[in-house]
């Protein structure tokens, strides 16, 4: 048998191996600028934000970088969201709570945070009532 022939045939294999062996990795893909931005723009939500029409309290901790937002309400005693989430826009960032608390079953807010005014503005929707308010929530300043 010839070994000619298959060092020969083997060669060109040997060489593709170990090129695409040493090729680079490629570039680790970078969040778009609008997403970072996005989570920059989040960080002005943390705080204590208390509602005009009532004194209900809404306290956002923090927010993690897919804007789910670790935040309990108060009307007056302490409740928790069974959903609280924001979420920029391009224009802006929206709110939304959803409380399933008794007597909440389901009542929501959906807010727009007012850079402008530093308040949060937008509707509750009390679904036990069957009634939405206008609402405004400015943060607190102690």
């Amino acid at each position: 048998m010839n070994r000619m022939p298959v060092a020969i045939v083997s060669l060109p294999l040997f060489i593709m191996s170990a090129s695409a062996q040493t090729q680079p990795p490629p570039p680790a893909s970078a969040p778009p600028a609008a997403e970072s931005a996005g989570r920059a723009a989040f960080a002005v939500l943390p705080g204590r934000w208390i509602r005009v029409q009532g004194g209900y309290v809404i306290t956002i901790n923090s927010v993690d970088a897919d804007g789910r937002l670790d935040a309990s309400y108060a009307n007056p005693r302490p409740l928790p969201f069974h959903t609280a989430v924001a979420t920029s826009d391009g224009n802006g960032l929206k709110l939304f709570f959803e409380l399933r608390a008794a007597g909440y079953n389901g009542s929501t807010y959906s807010l727009s945070y007012d850079a402008a005014n530093d308040r949060l503005t937008g509707v509750y929707d009390q679904v036990v009532v069957k009634q939405k308010f206008e609402v405004v929530f400015v943060r607190s300043k102690s």
